[in-house]
């Protein structure tokens, strides 16, 4: 008697888990015989995935930090290699973290397991030497950014592009009914990030910046659940603002503007159609090498996908108070800028494609399972 398809996910972060969970509640549509088991998180097991490692025990963030934790990495990967060994899924579906799953990947392609790759490692920013091992082990790559595909091409590797997830996760969003912020002012939405070196460096910029613009706007806050409160209201205690604990698309659902730190809040904020300056300050060492590695014209991904300026970036000398509220201000409404921003937002929408994203890839890599 013919058992049911078994496939293996691995990822290592929030936002894999949530670009996996969606993948699986598609897949599980057109398949629903498949045995899906995990290294994932919350967002995977409430979807029915069995989970044999959660991603808090994976989540390691920075140079420093992998480093001091190389032994528990070690470790992790003699485990996976065991229960994948033992248990000889019909696919491997890695999800981003590349530093752990590109090292999985060889291995599970040396010990004959198909290996299949979810959203692309940034070769095209650094480290491109990863191109050859991606060539050579894994069975199919699939990316989420609209040029990527010409990047592999110059190396003869053919990959998939459905579009971008996100666009899935926005429309579940807006198919479902939410309470709005009650505010009799526009929104002025900072998104600081969700790492607290992040929340040092840029929030009381922020804050400062958002100031000038108090009497005209509500200024909200968007906090992460990964930082407790106390540590948003030590730095927002002295100034009029709201700290929204909730969804942060009930809040980009809703502002006017926004300051935004570098990362997918920049892809977020533009897909909801809020006009934003980026903002980026880091360590003089760590903005020095990424200058130094880094091959790239912008940093954050609204700008990367349409390769030209499209919204203003303020990174390390050029992140002052100053000019936060120069670039906020040509965003108001009537001004130029605001216009010109949101005609380009209209261009990255065709290019990231409408939603249904997770229902395409999974109808891909459901053909691995008959091949």
């Amino acid at each position: 008697m013919q058992q049911n398809p078994y496939v293996y996910i691995v990822c290592g972060e929030a936002s894999g888990d949530l670009h996996a969970a969606n993948l699986v509640a598609a897949w599980k549509t057109l398949h629903p015989q498949i045995t899906f088991k995990a290294w994932g998180g919350d967002r995977l097991s409430a979807q029915g995935v069995e989970l044999e490692q959660h991603i808090r025990a994976m989540s390691f963030m920075g140079f420093i930090e992998v480093v001091q934790n190389l032994g528990t990495i070690r470790k992790q990967f003699k485990q996976l290699q065991q229960s994948l060994l033992a248990q000889k899924p019909d696919l491997l579906v890695l999800v981003d973290y590349p530093g752990f799953n590109l090292r999985i990947a060889k291995w599970a392609h040396d010990h004959g397991i198909r290996v299949l790759y979810y959203i692309s490692p940034t070769v095209w920013a650094w480290k491109q030497n990863r191109v050859y091992t991606i060539q050579k082990y894994i069975t199919k790559m699939y990316c989420i950014l609209p040029f990527e595909p010409a990047f592999y091409d110059k190396f003869g590797i053919e990959v998939a592009y459905f579009g971008h997830p996100l666009q899935d996760e926005i429309q579940n969003y807006r198919n479902t009914d939410h309470s709005p912020l009650q505010f009799k002012k526009p929104i002025l939405a900072l998104l600081p990030g969700s790492r607290r070196q992040e929340l040092a460096k840029k929030l009381p910029l922020m804050l400062a910046a958002a100031a000038k613009f108090q009497e005209s706007h509500q200024i909200v806050v968007a906090c992460a659940n990964t930082i407790p409160m106390a540590v948003y209201e030590s730095y927002c205690s002295a100034h009029n603002v709201f700290l929204s604990s909730s969804h942060t698309y009930d809040l980009l659902s809703q502002a006017e503007l926004a300051l935004v730190t570098s990362g997918t809040a920049t892809l977020e904020t533009a897909l909801f159609g809020v006009p934003q300056v980026v903002c980026y300050k880091g360590s003089a060492l760590s903005i020095w090498l990424a200058r130094k590695l880094v091959k790239i014209k912008y940093i954050s991904l609204v700008n990367l996908i349409l390769n030209r300026s499209a919204v203003p970036e303020l990174i390390q000398e050029e992140c002052t108070i100053e000019n936060m509220q120069n670039a906020l201000a040509g965003l108001l409404p009537g001004q130029p800028q605001r216009a010109a921003q949101l005609a380009n937002y209209a261009q990255l929408q065709n290019l990231l494609k409408q939603s249904g994203v997770s229902e395409r890839i999974a109808h891909s890599m459901n053909s691995y399972l008959v091949s």
